[in-house]
């Protein structure tokens, strides 16, 4: 599983073995892919892009062309062991929503997304005036995919409204490791794993 993203590889370390699990937003099925082949995990996923769906396909993977946004709904409660959104959560339009929808589906859910807060971020706004664009954030204002800058004190404050209780929670900068003081200033992404409390 060291050919994962990152955030996928904590949370295929996480998952376990012989789990049924949902991966909202799951691309061309990678993380999928390394469950079934790692854990036998009965993988099942939801994708918006249409070349990704038919890839994951390819795969031998069940990926189905869906919204997270609205498709969510369709899923009975606590139909998987796992619900995972991995990196889309900043994208979707009501990200409250999909939050306690996943937690609904999933007994546990995993969530991972970039930290808005992090300083080279900040650093950008506050001396360069301008939206930044890094490898991090790699798209420009008018046609990136994050309609929801979100922070992981932000992302906090929501689990606290939302009564739902964080599991596990870790931070990477890059692809290395990152402690939890100061994350919200240090970290570049987040993975945090939930239940409903």
């Amino acid at each position: 599983m060291s050919a994962l993203r990152p955030d996928l590889a904590i949370i295929a370390r996480e998952v376990r073995a012989g789990a049924r699990v949902l991966d909202v937003g799951c691309g061309d099925g990678q993380l999928m892919a390394a469950l079934r082949d790692t854990k036998n995990v009965d993988a099942r996923g939801l994708e918006l892009n249409a070349h990704d769906v038919a890839t994951a396909v390819s795969r031998g993977l069940s990926v189905i062309q869906g919204d997270a946004d609205t498709d969510l709904a369709e899923y009975p409660d606590g139909s998987f062991d796992y619900a995972i959104l991995s990196q889309t959560l900043q994208t979707t339009k009501r990200p409250d929503l999909v939050l306690d929808h996943l937690v609904r589906i999933g007994r546990e859910a995993f969530v991972s997304f970039p930290n808005f807060a992090q300083w080279r971020i900040r650093f950008a706004h506050m001396f360069g005036g301008r939206m930044p664009v890094t490898k991090q954030l790699p798209h420009l204002w008018y046609d990136t995919p994050n309609i929801h800058h979100v922070t992981i004190d932000d992302f906090r404050s929501l689990l606290h409204e939302r009564n739902i209780e964080i599991e596990g929670q870790w931070f990477l900068s890059g692809n290395k490791p990152r402690a939890d003081r100061f994350a919200n200033l240090l970290a570049q992404h987040a993975v945090f794993k939930l239940r409903r409390k």
